[in-house]
């Protein structure tokens, strides 16, 4: 999951009663269907999806994808429609249906993972059709951006002094504007409880009778907003790398910054055995060489290999990225070298945009963007959709928006705190958590709502080392999601556990495929591999 969150160069109910309602029910769409007070959505709910090749150059030839349309706004369906992206891999034998995947962000696209990565996901043929999808704002999905003015109003507020505060909130309200700008009728509807009722349109679509899905990091919190909106539509679903559903992002980014730190420290203690650490064998002077390195391109911004400059949060932003898979840690060292020795921004920056970049539309605004919106053509998403919807997402589903007053009284106190956390991520994970300044508050339903989840039972699998998603919020949205939530413990290390252990991937896998979960509270031992599983954690 990308990290990034400067674009400068360097992741329902139906209406009806009497017979209709009879009808709706028998269709298996969600029992408040009845409830004549809700929006018809009968036309969403009987869609027939068609499946063809995809487009872009070296998809995979077995990939398949097709569309699904949803409302966008589902309070009035009228308003208006999008288009959903959808790729699959068939199941080789008699599939029992469809796991649907969500590998996190929020901002990563879903048809891009599935056709990179899509190979440690093939055991799950085995029974069902394994789906992807751009959710709403995100790739081919009606993607958000904030254009190329919006990019430069980000950039500034990021490198604003925080000394002086009102400057910086000034660079933020705009930064907001712009994106709002370019971003088009689908930002106010972009957040995770509408995304949690595309799912549902999508599991009818694909004929279905319950959601069967895999979620990673940004992904189980979408799952758990599922659970909690359509507890009886839920079949076997699994939460890896376990979001909170309580914690305010200033919190969030305090939690991350000391994850990242951790990671760091680690990866630091493995570079300085190393003759070719570009840090030295020191290691208490190779963790100061770092923190330099950051401030001196903060000060100086140096030029980039792919145009611009890249900045000291932009280094930031990649070796966190680097961070969340040790198979990375050598390729992390000679980007780091080719920097230092060499002024060589292209290690760095590789990691910064893990190759989901594309040409930035130029010239948009509202009026380019119709009310009925089909999908995006994959040259045409623009290349700062990821951290456009991060941003998008994580605000949409957060209902606190400190005023000027309060966040220029706190800032001080909120600076210390993360450079506490982290003398190299602290202030990245601060500037992530100010974004959220000039847009409309965000949604109380996950915070509030999202507990005590009547549905069946779910497996939460925890990393112990997680640099991203702490161990705690699997125990402690385990706790808030009630007796329906399973927990695996992962003694490993890594972003997540799917991908880099085999007793996590066998326990996944055995659970998806034929229903057998392990107990509450057993673990999986650290096993020290490694798959280059790569699941989006810009939020993270």
């Amino acid at each position: 999951m990308l990290a990034n969150l400067s674009t400068r160069p360097a992741v329902r109910r139906c209406a009806g009663a009497g017979v209709l309602a009879l009808v709706l029910l028998g269709a298996g769409l969600p029992a408040a269907a009845a409830d004549g007070a809700q929006p018809d959505l009968t036309r969403f709910y009987r869609q027939k999806l068609t499946w063809g090749a995809c487009p872009g150059p070296d998809m995979p030839k077995d990939l398949q994808c097709g569309k699904v349309t949803v409302p966008l706004d589902y309070a009035r369906p009228r308003a208006g429609t999008l288009d959903l992206a959808l790729a699959r891999y068939r199941a080789t034998g008699k599939s029992e249906g469809s796991v649907l995947l969500n590998f996190g962000g929020p901002g990563g696209s879903g048809i891009s993972e599935l056709a990179t990565d899509g190979r440690q996901f093939m055991d799950l043929t085995n029974g069902y059709d394994v789906v992807g999808f751009d959710p709403r704002g995100v790739g081919r999905s009606s993607p958000v951006s904030c254009g190329e003015s919006g990019d430069d109003a980000q950039a500034k507020a990021q490198s604003a002094d925080l000394a002086h505060p009102q400057a910086m909130l000034e660079q933020l309200r705009r930064a907001a504007e712009e994106c709002a700008r370019n971003s088009g009728p689908v930002l106010p509807h972009i957040g995770t409880v509408d995304a949690s009722r595309d799912l549902d349109v999508i599991r009818q679509a694909l004929g279905d009778k319950k959601l069967n899905y895999l979620g990673f990091s940004y992904g189980t919190r979408l799952g758990a907003v599922y659970a909690a909106q359509f507890p009886h539509q839920v079949g076997r679903l699994v939460l890896d790398g376990v979001d909170t559903l309580t914690e305010p992002l200033s919190e969030q980014g305090i939690a991350g910054a000391e994850g990242q730190q951790t990671a760091l420290d680690d990866f630091l203690d493995w570079c300085t055995t190393d003759v070719a650490c570009p840090f030295g064998q020191d290691r208490r002077a190779a963790g100061s060489q770092i923190v330099q390195l950051v401030h001196s391109l903060d000060e100086n911004p140096v030029p980039s290999d792919f145009g611009g400059f890249l900045s000291g949060q932009d280094l930031v932003g990649a070796i966190g990225q680097a961070l969340y898979s040790k198979d990375l840690w050598p390729s992390l060292e000679r980007a780091l070298a080719s920097l230092v020795q060499d002024g060589d921004t292209r290690g760095v920056q590789n990691f910064t945009t893990s190759g989901i970049g594309l040409p930035v539309r130029s010239g948009r605004d509202q009026d380019r963007h119709p009310q009925n919106a089909g999908l995006v053509d994959p040259q045409n998403v623009p290349a700062d959709n990821l951290p456009a919807a991060l941003m998008a997402i994580n605000c949409a589903d957060d209902p606190d928006r400190p005023s000027a007053a309060r966040l220029t009284k706190d800032l001080e106190d909120l600076r210390a705190a993360y450079d506490q956390a982290s003398p190299v991520f602290g202030r990245y994970r601060l500037n992530q958590m100010l974004m959220c300044y000039g847009r409309p508050r965000g949604t109380d339903f996950i915070r509030d709502r999202v507990k005590d989840v009547p549905s069946a039972k779910m497996l939460l699998v925890g990393t112990r080392g997680d640099p991203a998603t702490p161990y705690r919020w699997t125990e402690e949205t385990a706790k808030r999601l009630g007796p329906s939530a399973v927990v695996l413990d992962n003694k490993g290390d890594g972003h997540t556990g799917y991908g880099s252990s085999a007793c996590v991937h066998r326990r996944i896998d055995d659970f998806l495929l034929y229903g057998s979960l392990p107990p509450n509270g057993s673990s999986c031992p650290a096993d020290g591999r490694e798959w280059s599983a790569v699941t989006y954690s810009a939020d993270r």
